[in-house]
């Protein structure tokens, strides 16, 4: 079995030692930074762990919206 983390714990770790080490990285600076940070995770061995993944939440969010419309015809 496989260890899973939320990208953002590593991609903060490595981030902090790039920086103390006088680099300044930058990390999705076209959009949204999960995928690359998921990348570099994967790149590292690890498999992302899809609970802190913001665009899951907000595509959730979105699907209960339009179902409750469909059903209730809530705005």
């Amino acid at each position: 079995m496989s260890e899973t983390y939320n990208p953002w714990t590593i991609v903060h770790a490595v981030f902090e030692h790039l920086a103390a080490a006088g680099l300044h990285p930058v990390l999705g600076s076209t959009g949204n930074p999960s995928e690359p940070a998921a990348e570099l995770l994967r790149a590292l061995g690890i498999d992302p762990d899809i609970q802190g993944d913001e665009r899951i939440a907000v595509a959730k969010q979105e699907r209960l919206a339009e179902l409750r419309q469909a059903m209730f015809g809530e705005p």
